[in-house]
């Protein structure tokens, strides 16, 4: 054999090695793409709820298959062995956690995302403060053939409101292993007349939930943490509003071991409608005390319960003693002296036409 027939039979050689890479590849046909997923507790199994759109009949139907493990990956392999199709969960985008694993912890949990990365750190996570399983059945039979009716209940383009937490797997993980940010969570149970109903958000600290808040009081989470409050209508006792825009700064000091902080945040409003007739310093009044109370309840609630989910301490980091950050949550966050300034501007009355008194 000449030496141009031996290079020839090598080269060949080495493609079919390579090519023998990608052996284990599923074809796109041969995959189930969930786009929620679902985890609860069975004594100590993790119990797996999938919601899976599939063609059929010419048509796309969703329905949910269960499968349990001793991890989240055992479970859902023992999913793939039991359907025809194997099942790529890069394309999760909500993961739902039942209330009762939320609250004895999920660190364990988020940790074995984060590791295997089969699923995307930036799906949304929320609570089911409901029967995780009723939840599901209800999904499975009122969703609609895109499946996606709980993504967009999250979609800034589609249903998000001001006052819903938008929370993802790696911010979860990111406060578990900080001493200075916990997160809310937003829960949400089935609903009468709709597919889900919000009740708040829980609140997640050191990957435990240890308390809960309210729509309006995430909105005022939302605020802290960047997301815009636009489009939020507020009602006060003698107007109600539209929020166009709000901004936020920060003042903070520390001294003699105790940290202080003063909140300036400006809202630009319209006014929709009102009672009576009352005066733009009334409106603003009236909303300026509402909000200021909102902020000063839920610091006290916080506090109390030495959750910081507006990561208030990330302030003081710099007057901390980095191996007393541990300490922050149970020794300085506790004795915070926060006050809040609250300033409206009505840009616009809309068809009112409102005097100043």
């Amino acid at each position: 054999m000449s030496k141009k027939n031996i290079r020839k039979g090598i080269v060949l050689l080495l493609t079919v090695v390579l090519l023998s890479g990608c052996w284990d590849n599923r074809d796109i046909n041969h995959r189930v793409m969930p786009v929620v997923l679902g985890v609860s507790k069975e004594m100590e199994k993790y119990k797996v709820y999938l919601q899976i759109p599939e063609p059929q009949n010419g048509t796309i139907i969703t329905r949910v298959v269960i499968g349990y493990g001793e991890t989240i990956n055992e479970a859902v392999e023992k999913i793939s062995t039991n359907i025809e199709q194997d099942v790529d969960l890069l394309h999760v985008k909500v993961i739902v956690l039942e209330r009762r694993l939320a609250e004895e912890g999920v660190e364990d949990l988020i940790s074995g995302i984060m590791r295997s990365r089969d699923i995307s750190a930036k799906a949304l996570v929320a609570i089911c403060d409901d029967n995780i399983g009723d939840f599901f059945a209800s999904m499975e039979k009122d969703t609609p053939p895109s499946g996606t009716n709980l993504f967009g209940f999250f979609e800034k383009n589609a249903g998000w409101d001001p006052e819903i937490a938008l929370t993802r797997v790696w911010q979860i993980y990111r406060s578990i292993h900080s001493y200075t940010r916990d997160v809310a969570v937003p829960l949400l149970r089935r609903g009468e007349t709709t597919l889900v109903e919000y009740k708040g958000a829980g609140v997640i600290k050191n990957g435990r939930m240890v308390d809960e808040i309210s729509p309006d009081e995430t909105l005022l989470y939302n605020a802290f943490n960047g997301e815009s409050t636009q489009g939020k209508v507020e009602v006060t006792n003698v107007a109600s509003v539209l929020i166009l825009d709000d901004s936020m700064s920060h003042k903070s000091t520390f001294s003699h071991d105790r940290p202080s902080l003063v909140t300036n945040m400006n809202f630009v409003v319209m006014v929709l409608e009102t009672k009576g007739k009352p005066s733009e310093k009334a409106i603003k009044e009236d909303f300026e005390k509402i909000v200021t109370n909102r902020f000063e309840q839920m610091v006290t609630k916080l506090q109390k319960s030495e959750a910081d989910i507006w990561g208030l301490g990330q302030l003081f980091r710099k007057e901390i003693p980095r191996q007393n950050l541990k300490d922050w949550r149970s020794k300085y966050y506790p004795d915070l002296n926060a006050s809040f300034i609250i300033k409206v501007e009505i840009q616009n009355t809309g068809n009112l036409k409102l005097t100043n008194e």
